[in-house]
This record gives structure tokens, sequence and C-alpha cells, in this order.
């Protein structure tokens, strides 16, 4: 992933698009901020979604340099499109927990309480990754989850909890605490059976790309790791 020796340092006036998983918000904000206020002039455009979205859109021809999935899964289809420079890395992981509102009032302990008919559950679509995890979340805990709704990112299960749309929800560590008060977490055993690895790549059109490089060098890199350790992400 480092730049070439050869390749030109960024200059005023260069722009990265980043493609990135939607639970990767908060914390590719403040490295873009940091890779800004290093290289003056240079500008980070981030566009987050749900990684299966993200892939989609590439392979249909959406122009980006970096790219960072929820998933492997997810990558590997754009890898399989023929539009990776070079090998992904894996940058970071993340684990499912239930979110309530403030107080869990219900009294949610556990993800077998989340099969009670009379509450309202939300969920990401199983095409997404952390759709993929709750339902093998699920499966280890042997109950069958039933949502009111799927949603197409980890922003739309919070935002639903945290609007009262729904009573609970999952959604990864690092979202819960990012929500602050306005959520309630409750951690389940069975998460640990439902990891989330991200890998990031470089995509081919960012392959004479010097900023893309140096993107993906600072977030694998130790001031990088630390902002996504300090967001509640495992770090390699």
């Amino acid at each position: 992933m480092s730049g070439c020796a050869d390749q030109a340092r960024p200059e005023a006036g260069d722009t990265i698009t980043v493609f990135a998983a939607a639970s990767l918000h908060a914390s590719f904000t403040e490295i873009a901020e940091i890779f800004e206020a290093r290289n003056p002039g240079v500008d980070v455009e981030l566009s987050f979604a749900g990684s299966s979205d993200l892939a989609a859109q590439l392979i249909a021809g959406a122009p980006a340099d970096v790219f960072a999935a929820a998933s492997k899964a997810n990558m590997q289809k754009v890898v399989d499109a023929g539009l990776i420079a070079g090998e992904p890395v894996v940058f970071a992981a993340n684990v499912l927990t239930i979110i309530t509102a403030p107080g869990n009032r219900e009294g949610i302990s556990s993800l077998a309480d989340l099969t009670d008919p009379s509450l309202l559950v939300v969920t990401c679509a199983p095409q997404v990754p952390c759709g993929a995890a709750a339902q093998a979340a699920a499966s280890q805990a042997g109950v069958t989850l039933k949502p009111v709704s799927e949603e197409s990112s980890v922003s739309g299960v919070l935002a639903k909890v945290t609007s009262g749309q729904a009573d609970a929800g999952l959604v990864y560590v690092t979202d819960a605490r990012a929500a602050g008060d306005e959520v309630t977490a409750v951690a389940f055993p069975e998460a640990a059976a439902a990891v989330n690895t991200y890998p990031v790549a470089l995509l081919g059109l960012a392959k004479e790309n010097q900023a893309a490089h140096d993107f993906v060098d600072l977030l694998i890199g130790e001031d990088g790791q630390r902002v996504m350790a300090e967001a509640g992400f495992r770090v390699p």
C-alpha cells in the first residue's frame, strides 16, 4: 500500500474519493481531517453507505480511489470485478451490540429477548455486513430474529432506534459508542461469533495517485490505528 518513490507528491488541488462503510463515518471523518491538515490543498471526499451498496456502485462504474469495506465478502466482489490495485489490507474489526432507547426500559439483557413479539426490532439487511453478522450471532444463540425493518446500513438501524421508531436494534459497538447518551448498549456473548473484519484497498484508477496511497498509509499507520482504536474498533 505504500507509495512508490517515483510518484509525484500530493499537490494542492488534488482530490481523493474514499468509499467507506457507514460504520466508519466518525473515524474516517477524523482521519480525513488529519490527512488534509498534513496535505494542505488536498481534499478528501468521503462517501458512506452500506458496503454492499458501495461495492455495487463501484462495479457499476462509480469513480473512487479507495474502498474500505466492513467485510471481506463485499471487498471480494470488487476484487473479482478486477477493480483493485494491489492486495486489500485488513485495518480493523468490529462486533455487534444491542442498542435500546436510553435507560433500556424494556429490560433487554440478551439476544433471545429480541424475539419478544411485542418489541419492535430492527437489523441491517442480510446482504449488508452488519446484517450478516446479526444472522450469524442469532444462529449462534439458537434464536430467530424477526425484525420489523431491515436497513441498508448500520446508520439506518441507529436512526430507527434513536428516533423512537424501534425499541431495539443491532449495531456495531463503535456506533453505539458514537451515539453516546442517545442509546443504551447491551452486550451479548454471541457477538464474538460474528466478528466483522474491515479491509481497505486502492482502486485501479488510484494506482498512480500518490495522495490515495498516502491516505491508506495514514489509515494503516500508527495515527490512523489510534483513531480506529479510540472509536472502539479492534485493530491488528
